[in-house]
């Protein structure tokens, strides 16, 4: 049981590990992305006085509008102090690109996905693989940013349940061996094999010990299992180690 929380746990961290990678990831992408579009905009380029084929306005605007929307959901992303939010306007955004595609597809235009060549001309792609690379983004940001949503969100609730459970169980020592067992407090009274010496044991509330401490002389009260931490005086706050009474 408590190797398996253990896993939980670790597995827990590891998956917001790569949620929080996956964010700022995304966010590093559309800043230079947004950056990229905002270059092209400004530039006396003749193509971009043409209509943009879904809103209507000139693509000049368009792309200006992108890239802003773009530069502020990079900045969420790379400077947000909480995961949640952040996932939230990257999944927004990515909603919307992917829509804007699919409105592409549907009217049988093309996106202007080649304005981005500069930007990966270091890389010597092709204008054909680049436009492929930008036009895959959105999907793959739509479909990592609600994979990252349903994570957290069943994740936390996991989570939170074996956080109960552990707050809800007690721990003993075994009489005939002293190893720590853990159990939930509704199998008290129920006997049991021990995990190590495999002796008969019935599960009960650990009793109390007591003992003075060193500095201030206060008693302080502790399970026979905790015999040999280390925690700071109730009292005087100083550190002590927990000692069995003579």
């Amino acid at each position: 049981m408590k190797s398996s929380a253990a896993n939980l746990e670790q597995t827990s961290v590891d998956g917001n590990h790569l949620v929080s990678l996956f964010v700022y990831g995304s966010g590093a992408v559309l800043l230079a992305l947004s950056l990229d579009r905002l270059m092209v905009a400004i530039s006396p380029a003749q193509f971009l006085s043409l209509p943009e084929p879904v809103m209507g306005i000139p693509l000049r605007y368009a792309v200006l509008l992108v890239g802003g929307f773009e530069l502020a959901v990079a900045i969420i992303c790379l400077f947000g102090r909480r995961i949640n939010p952040q996932l939230g306007w990257l999944a927004w955004l990515a909603t919307n690109c992917t829509v804007y595609q699919i409105g592409l597809f549907i009217m049988h235009c093309h996106s202007q996905a080649t304005c981005f060549g500069r930007l990966t001309d270091p890389l010597h792609l092709s204008h054909g693989i680049t436009g492929i690379i930008i036009n895959l983004l959105p999907a793959f940001m739509l479909l990592g940013s609600f994979t990252a949503i349903l994570w957290l969100w069943f994740g936390e609730r996991i989570w939170g349940r074996c956080r109960k459970e552990k707050q809800e169980s007690i721990k003993m020592s075994c009489p005939a061996c002293g190893v720590h067992i853990r159990f939930a407090s509704h199998s008290l009274g129920q006997k049991i094999s021990c995990p190590q010496c495999q002796k008969n044991i019935t599960l009960r509330k650990p009793d109390l010990l007591k003992m003075a401490c060193f500095f201030c002389q206060e008693h302080i009260q502790f399970p026979a299992h905790a015999i040999g931490e280390k925690i700071p005086c109730p009292h005087c706050n100083m550190d002590i180690t927990l000692k069995e009474p003579a």
